[in-house]
């Protein structure tokens, strides 16, 4: 062995070595000179504590729990070639990227419902480039949030997000295809020898399971419109009760089609039943005693549900912690509406007045870093238009925004890794910014 090579070894030792006592010396100093006292530094972890408490109770139950049963179902009972036949690497790329685009634009969900999904196709064989591009559209093209957007903030800036979100949803998923083509095409090579799988059920029976499973999804998160009247106003009016019809049809398919027990599938959905003539003004506890009595079911039946719900856990564990760390740093720095966190809110309404890059790139990077549910966007901007906003930096936040947050970003690295996730938000930063820029130009005219 070379001179260099044993002190290359030796200094990798020590480093190993190191690394534990620097770490937690780190720590130790970090707890040390902790700003306790500090009123800003208090209140920020106040908001910090109140962004996650309100995340898990509105996007956990109701949208994160059925996105995750979703993922878990495509794993276990779509089969890989079917994926891998629309969405995969040597698919055409004209069907491919708009199946993945129009599914993802269809569930309308927040960037952090959408992660199940993407890991669940991604894993069974999807493109790259198809995959990201479902990841952009499911958050970023809402019908409602563009139609909001439009009444609220202008019909310019309401046209200008929806055609810059369509676009982005193929560039950026072309665009991941090109930067990536070599290990897509060595995916797609390992992906041509996989044997067929056989087909366990006829296809309409699998496309009703996860029409069903979408309906519930989509209904239980049908957000009540700022005006009254209308078919959104109408629908939200009854949407539990589709909810409720939705889950009586998956209960039918469990007995019928899965082969559960017809006496688990009663025993399970009894405490959903009760709890929704018991207390008819709070559906959420129904929906709550529905999941319960679904994963008991799953697991007490064995085979193809019980693979199910195990796929689902595994969803659930890999996303749910980076997804709650993420929230608790999102609101340590930036807070709630309304709330600062450590960064206060005057300095982002300073720095993206006007239309300079340095405004639209902070739009941009801003957007990419905090959490938006979904439409809590438009208030948002609404109130830093009014502190002087540009109008190019609101549509680069806007494009930017309800696609990415710091939650979405470590979920989105655990599934592709380090390395395509920079590149990704890289992408969406960068056509956001120069979005901005350009609407920034043509309003200014």
């Amino acid at each position: 062995m070379s001179a260099n090579s044993q002190e290359i070894g030796a200094v990798a030792r020590w480093t190993r070595g190191w690394r534990g006592p620097l770490v937690y010396g780190g720590v130790a100093l970090a707890c040390y000179h902790l700003p306790v006292g500090n009123v800003r530094f208090e209140s920020a972890v106040l908001e910090a504590l109140h962004l996650a408490k309100w995340y898990a109770r509105e996007h956990v139950v109701l949208c994160l729990i059925p996105a995750f049963f979703i993922a878990g179902a495509i794993g276990v009972f779509v089969r890989q070639a079917a994926v891998i036949r629309y969405l995969g690497a040597r698919a055409n790329k004209g069907l491919a990227y708009g199946v993945a685009s129009v599914s993802g634009s269809v569930l309308a969900v927040c960037s952090c419902t959408v992660l199940p999904l993407f890991a669940g196709i991604y894993r069974m064989g999807a493109g790259l480039g198809p995959a990201c591009a479902f990841l952009y559209s499911g958050p970023a093209i809402n019908v409602l949030a563009v139609i909001l957007t439009a009444r609220v903030l202008g019909l310019r800036l309401g046209i200008a997000r929806a055609v810059g979100a369509v676009l982005f949803s193929l560039l950026i998923g072309l665009a991941m295809h090109v930067i990536f083509r070599r290990e897509e095409l060595a995916r797609a090579e390992a992906q041509a020898v996989l044997p067929e799988s056989e087909e366990k059920r006829p296809l309409w029976q699998n496309a009703t399971h996860f029409a069903v499973l979408v309906s519930i999804l989509v209904f239980a998160n049908w957000a009540e419109p700022a005006h009254p009247g209308g078919l959104w106003h109408a629908v939200h009016a009854v949407k539990w009760r589709i909810v409720a019809g939705a889950s009586l049809a998956l209960a039918l398919i469990l007995g019928g089609w899965f082969r559960v027990k017809w006496r688990d599938v009663l025993l399970g959905a009894l405490p959903a039943v009760c709890l929704a003539f018991v207390f008819p003004a709070r559906p959420v506890l129904a929906f709550v005693a529905g999941v319960v009595g679904l994963c008991v079911v799953l697991a007490r039946s064995g085979g193809e549900p019980a693979d199910w719900l195990a796929a689902t856990w595994g969803f659930a564990r890999q996303i749910l912690p980076l997804l709650l760390i993420g929230v608790l740093v999102a609101g340590l720095l930036l807070g709630r509406p309304d709330h600062e966190g450590l960064i206060p809110s005057r300095w982002i309404a300073r720095l993206v007045g006007g239309n300079s890059l340095r405004a639209n790139l902070f739009a941009s990077v801003a957007g990419a870093l905090m959490y938006f549910a979904t439409l809590t966007e438009v208030p948002i901007l609404q109130g830093l238009i009014g502190n002087g906003m540009g109008q190019g930096p609101a549509l680069a936040l806007l494009l930017a925004g309800p696609a990415l947050s710091l939650p979405n970003i470590l979920v989105i690295r655990s599934v592709i890794g380090t390395k395509k996730t920079l590149v990704f938000v890289a992408l969406v930063v960068v056509m956001a910014t120069i979005a901005g820029m350009t609407f920034g130009a043509i309003t200014a005219e």
